[in-house]
């Protein structure tokens, strides 16, 4: 499968609490943080939900 470069470029303070464990779940903790995934449904859905909140490449 693909990988996908994702990055958070927006803060999680005072936002929902499903949305700052779905950046968790991601593995973002901090703002300009880059992680990696496998082009998977559940990863693409998780990151649909935070999409205001983090920007997606291909890796």
């Amino acid at each position: 499968m693909a990988k996908i470069k994702v990055k958070q470029v927006k803060s999680a303070i005072k936002r929902p609490q499903n949305q700052k464990r779905t950046l968790s779940a991601l593995g973002l903790r901090r703002l300009g943080q880059v992680v990696e995934h496998e082009d998977t449904p559940n990863i693409l859905g998780m990151i649909n939900k935070v999409k205001h909140l983090v920007s997606t490449e291909e890796a």
